[in-house]
């Protein structure tokens, strides 16, 4: 999977943290990053995630290999 985070979209609210905490977390400003590994987590809440962002700064993809 692809994980992209808008940052200049992005308002920290946290709710992909919350959902998927073994993917996301937020940075020192508050704004969420994907954890190292996080692409590769085959979490089941990705999706779930990336839909609970209140702005939509959240883009799951396929990696094409």
């Amino acid at each position: 999977m692809h994980i992209d985070i808008d940052k200049d979209v992005c308002i920290g609210a946290g709710q992909c943290a919350l959902t998927a905490p073994d993917v996301f977390t937020q940075d020192d400003d508050g704004y969420s990053t994907v954890l190292p590994g996080g692409e590769d987590s085959g979490s089941p809440l990705l999706r779930e995630a990336a839909r609970a962002c209140p702005v939509g700064a959240i883009t799951v993809s396929e990696t094409v290999t």
